[in-house]
């Protein structure tokens, strides 16, 4: 049997994730695949080579040569050696970092790029190159996860040593031998089945990581099925599933639904329904007053800390957005911000947002506890601006509010009352609010990945992105404004309420 460490993993998630790699690998789904979860890993990877010293890297070549390159490091006494690349009987794995003691003694470092302790997956991932190096003679000395600590704060230079932390696994590892022997023995006689594997779904298809053979997996299962509503914990999903219930009608027919699962059931089910509470949206109407602001932020959260006082994976604000009204019947205006990769935005941001945003302006933003959370963290770096900037916090309103409590809610919008559900449930005819027509840009997610690659690589012509970047975030707020005007025509409609 030929296994890598990281389909030894797999195999310890799922088995059948293991036997339709190797027999079915053309219905897996890449669109499970995180590219910015690689490009973190590669980078906390990179940081983490010289925890020790000077090291040396084997490079990525094909399995003979990187174990040759590896034995040859060995022998001639080279004390760090990172990709170290070993085989036994068919089992290959590559240390992220490996000390070499001498006379066959060696110590194993596997980095990972986040904050959690050990997860019983990382656990699994170390011992399996421990026994591949166990097997071929070496003692392992020390066996460690690193990992990156939560609580570190940059001030100046990046401390590695502060960076990361390390959890000893050594005489846990040291006994896992046995069981890493039991579980290739049990994948080996996994894979003898000739027919696909009859096993069931369940939460290990999500943890702890998203499996790119579910969606071949659950293709027979009706549609639309309950896996579709958002708002679900996956394991109350599953309770339902391995209950019998899967389908729209089934779920109907049971009892094991609280009341909000129940609405949401009823009215994702039944096609073309309308909810709208006239009295409940004027009077969140009412609370607005003008000049109306509408405004929204961009973040991004580098897991390795590029900026004075900010932590691993800490959110940042890089954009903003603002759309704005000054007067009933007045003029749409717009403003925008977008920082310069070279400096800490935050000063800039602030700077601009006070001088952007009237005392007197009511604020709207949509799902505001995001935008308040950035605006009191500008608040608490910069003491000097602390009563402006929280002065600005207190009067954001937030236009998801209708939405969120069913007072609008629509079949289309299938559940949610998030802008992304909302906005196509409302205008659903309409190429300029469409986010899949944007170029480059059209989700958070693609903003902070832009923004970081920006940061990461300053040389690079980026003018294009910035424009993607720009027009991304504008849509945010424009959205807003439209929504916010298709409330205001539902209230001043004549007719009755439905």
């Amino acid at each position: 049997m030929h296994l890598s460490k990281s389909q030894y993993c797999s195999a310890i998630q799922c088995p059948k994730m293991l036997w339709m790699k190797k027999n079915k690998p053309d219905v897996f789904d890449d669109s499970w695949l995180n590219q910015a979860v690689f490009d973190t890993g590669n980078e906390v990877g990179d940081k983490a080579k010289s925890l020790f010293g000077e090291y040396t890297e084997v490079p990525f070549t094909d399995f003979p040569k990187m174990i040759d390159t590896t034995k040859k490091l060995m022998e001639d006494g080279v004390p760090n050696i990172c990709e170290a690349s070993f085989s036994y009987d068919g089992l290959f794995c590559r240390v992220d970092i490996l000390r070499n003691l001498g006379n066959h003694e060696v110590e194993v470092y596997e980095v990972k790029s986040s904050t959690d302790r050990i997860r019983e997956i990382y656990f699994h991932d170390i011992s399996f190159q421990c026994y591949i190096l166990h097997k071929l003679g070496y003692e392992v000395r020390r066996a460690c996860l690193v990992h990156i600590n939560n609580k570190y704060v940059r001030q100046g230079e990046l401390d590695l040593q502060q960076f990361f932390e390390f959890e000893d696994m050594t005489e846990k590892i040291n006994t896992s031998y046995d069981d890493v022997a039991a579980n290739l023995s049990r994948f080996e006689e996994y894979l003898k089945q000739t027919k696909e594997p009859k096993d069931d779904i369940g939460v290990h298809c999500h943890e702890p990581y998203s499996c790119g053979f579910y969606t071949y997996c659950t293709r027979n299962f009706p549609k639309p099925n309950f896996f579709d509503i958002p708002g679900f914990r996956i394991a109350t999903k599953y309770e339902l599933y391995h209950a019998g219930l899967v389908s729209y009608e089934d779920l109907m027919e049971s009892d094991k639904l609280s009341e909000k699962q129940r609405w949401q059931v009823i009215h994702s089910l039944k096609p073309n329904v309308v909810r709208i509470k006239k009295p409940e949206i004027k009077r969140f109407l009412d609370g607005l007053y003008y000049p109306l602001y509408f405004l929204d932020f961009e973040t991004f959260s580098p897991a390795v800390p590029i900026y004075d006082k900010t932590r691993p994976y800490q959110q940042i604000v890089f954009q903003y957005s603002l759309h704005y009204i000054e007067k009933e019947e007045g003029e749409l205006h717009h403003r925008e911000f977008l920082a310069t990769p070279e400096e800490d935005p935050r000063q800039k941001i602030a700077e601009r947002l006070l001088s952007d945003i009237p005392d007197n302006a009511c604020i709207l933003a949509y799902n505001m506890t995001f935008e308040q959370t950035c605006i009191k963290g500008l608040a608490k770096l910069f003491p000097e601006w602390f009563t402006q900037l929280m002065h600005i916090h207190d009067r954001i309103q937030d236009l998801m509010y209708p939405f969120g409590r069913k007072d609008y809610y629509t079949s289309d919008m299938q559940g949610s009352y998030s802008i992304k559900h909302v906005l196509p449930a409302l205008f659903p005819n309409d190429p300029e609010l469409n986010y899949h027509n944007l170029e480059g840009v059209q989700n958070g997610s693609d903003a902070s990945a832009t923004f970081l690659q920006m940061v990461t690589h300053p040389l690079e012509d980026w003018t294009e992105r910035r424009k993607q970047l720009l027009k991304y975030c504008g849509l945010d707020t424009f959205a807003m404004v439209k929504i916010w005007q298709h409330l205001c025509e539902i209230v001043n409609q004549r007719d009755e309420e439905e």
